[in-house]
């Protein structure tokens, strides 16, 4: 099934220059002709609910880029469809960069949006971990040995483990097996996860005992 497409959003013109731009898309398309006199501009203001000023800065525009002259005691009337043209498409063409920049932004701020929405998750996370945690203290935590770990192939009891950091090993994953309450001669090696229980200062001691410079 394809997704429907979301409507783009329009970057907003002021509303004399919208009018500009309506009024040469109907030059462009013959609607008004090259020679035609544009209505008064109480009436341009009338058709497109707006003030008799705004319609004037509409004229204006379309004065200055040689689309419609104003024949003084006569009106204004439209001199160019070719002008027209090259107005409405370049008009269309920054409007379409505009509406990839809002694209942008709008990307942007939903990037921003989903970041914080992902900090608080994980914030909450950590919280409710650390909760865990000081509730039940025999939920265990882990600690994988890497080769940058210091004291590798050496025994719990060489280590003194609960001694240095107040953590009991509850259980070392091998590389082939799950050893549960190892005894006090098995040796920790690259590729190990310690498992073991202890306060949160524990954990950060057992961190600190095995990477200290990280």
């Amino acid at each position: 099934m394809e997704k429907s497409m979301k409507p783009k959003k329009r970057v907003s013109l002021p509303r004399y220059q919208q009018i500009a731009v309506e009024i040469a898309e109907r030059v462009v398309e013959g609607r008004y002709k090259v020679g035609e006199k544009i209505h008064a501009r109480s009436t341009l203001a009338s058709n497109f609910n707006v003030s008799p000023e705004t319609a004037r800065k509409a004229i204006n525009v379309l004065v200055d880029l040689e689309i419609m002259e104003v024949r003084h005691g006569s009106g204004a009337y439209v001199s160019s469809k070719e002008n027209a043209q090259k107005f409405v498409e370049k008009y269309r063409n920054v409007q379409s960069v505009k509406e990839i920049q809002q694209e942008i932004v709008d990307g942007i701020n939903r990037q921003r949006q989903e970041l914080a929405n992902f900090s608080e998750l994980l914030e909450a996370l950590v919280n409710q971990t650390k909760q865990v945690h000081d509730i039940s203290p025999f939920i265990p935590y882990e600690l994988k040995i890497t080769e940058k770990a210091l004291h590798l192939e050496k025994s719990i009891v060489e280590l003194n483990i609960w001694q240095v950091t107040g953590a009991t090993v509850v259980a070392i994953q091998t590389e082939t097996e799950l050893l549960l309450s190892p005894g006090p001669y098995a040796k920790l090696s690259i590729g190990n996860i310690v498992y073991f229980v202890g306060s949160e200062l524990s954990f950060q001691r057992m961190e600190n005992f095995f990477y200290p410079n990280e």
